[in-house]
């Protein structure tokens, strides 16, 4: 009896401690790579943050369904690499009011250190408590807008066609406003186009979460996945791959730079780092 008593409580320990160990665990796999270029500051600069208004995760045409909305880390990465940059940084949405954050992100498996910063942090929590409609904000007065992505992003962001027209204002409008996205995020560019109709990013480097990402985690019931809406709009789609996509990054800047895009979750971080490097460069050259 005391030789099992031993053996379950070796096999407790044991589990314990691999569940305690599975954020580093994955973290090492490639989950939220930290930032290891250099550092820039952007002062005086402005930035956008934009994320969906969607709150659930259901098949076209159902109203109920696991709670979703923007994934943590795409919104906190951005918006904490702007403000540690000295910018100021809004955040919208795509009806404006309270964002639904997705629960699943802010678990300890995957929750990144800027995530557990919002959750102390009353000026963030506010922000995403009251965000801008979009259909209110100028997108022009801004350095950069930047498109946060997550799983409620597929049911909003590709069908504004709002947000298109905005991006498009951005785009011609201030010619030194940098758009950025990152994973779904990327389905927010699809509906901006030029004065003929054509897609403004049709031919330009751009990336989002890959379509064998979407299979692997077994999330194909969302109405748009960003690889396949950006392949049809015309893009030189690019990504990276790994045993898992989940773990993989890669951001994308295209010739012009004036698009700064995300694969996924894990290339937020790099993304806005670009961003503010690009902004930083342009200042210089201005000065």
């Amino acid at each position: 009896m005391k030789t099992l008593t031993k053996i379950g409580a070796g096999i407790i320990t044991f589990l314990i401690v691999a569940v305690m160990a599975l954020p580093t665990l994955l973290h090492h796999l490639g989950l939220h790579p930290e930032y290891q270029g250099e550092t820039y500051s952007a002062v005086g600069k402005r930035a956008l943050v934009i994320t969906t208004s969607h709150d659930t995760l259901n098949a076209p045409g159902e109203t109920t369904g696991k709670k979703t909305g923007v994934m943590a880390s795409e919104m906190t990465h951005p918006y904490y690499t702007f403000l540690d940059a000295g910018m100021q940084v809004d955040v919208a949405s795509i009806k404006g009011g309270e964002i639904p954050v997705d629960p699943d992100t802010l678990k300890f498996m995957i929750i990144s250190p800027e995530d557990k910063r919002y959750l102390v942090d009353p000026d963030l929590q506010a922000k995403v408590k009251n965000s801008l409609h979009i259909d209110d904000v100028d997108f022009t007065q801004y350095d950069t807008v930047f498109m946060a992505g997550g799983w409620g992003a597929a049911y909003d962001m590709g069908y504004s066609e709002v947000l298109g027209q905005k991006i498009s204002e951005a785009y011609y409008g201030n010619q030194d406003t940098i758009i950025g996205s990152v994973c779904h995020g990327a389905l927010g560019l699809i509906n901006a186009s030029d004065d003929q109709g054509n897609p403004i990013i049709r031919g330009r480097a751009i990336t989002g979460v890959t379509d064998k990402q979407v299979k692997e985690l077994g999330i194909g019931l969302t109405p748009m996945h960003p690889e396949t809406e950006l392949r049809k709009v015309g893009v030189k789609y690019e990504s990276q791959t790994a045993f898992l996509d989940f773990f993989a990054t890669h951001v994308s800047v295209d010739s012009e730079q004036r698009f700064v895009t995300g694969q996924n979750q894990n290339s937020g971080l790099e993304a806005a780092h670009k961003i503010v490097e690009l902004l930083t460069q342009r200042q210089q050259a201005q000065n």
